[in-house]
Formats: C-alpha cells, structure tokens, sequence
C-alpha cells in the first residue's frame, strides 16, 4: 500500500529541508510513497496546523512545527 505524504510549508528554509528529509528516507529504504509539497496557504489551513514545517502521512497530521531527523520519520513510516 502506497504511503500519502504531504509537507505543508511555504517554502522557508526548514519546509526544504524537511522535503528533503523525506525524500531522502522514502529513496534510500524504498518506501512506496508519493511525496507532495502543499505550498498553498488555504490547504494549509485545512488541517488546522499553526506552526510549518508539518509532515502529514495519510491525512493524518504527524509532526509540526519543526524539521525530524531521518531515523524518526523512517520510524513513522514504518
């Protein structure tokens, strides 16, 4: 089953470096995922998030507010 990932950022610094996080654990362990940007302000918005960069794995809104390391979101993902 294919993994949702979205990261909800408007581009700071942090919301890249989380994109990049991402892809590197999705690459390197092979996960079957799609990994999608959400740049836009009222998408962001909808899940209720105050603080970006924000992972969300199948709608469901896993971290917040700051950039995980890559052995935590390979736990997440997992």
């Amino acid at each position: 089953m294919s993994l949702a990932i979205k990261i909800l950022g408007t581009g700071c610094p942090k919301c890249q470096s989380m994109v990049s996080i991402v892809q590197k654990v999705v690459k390197e362990n092979n996960i079957d995922a799609t990994v999608e940007k959400v740049e836009d302000i009222m998408e962001i918005m909808k899940y209720n998030i105050m603080t970006t960069p924000a992972l969300v794995v199948n709608n469901e809104v896993t971290i917040k507010g700051r950039v995980p390391s890559g052995e935590e979101i390979l736990a997440l993902l997992n």
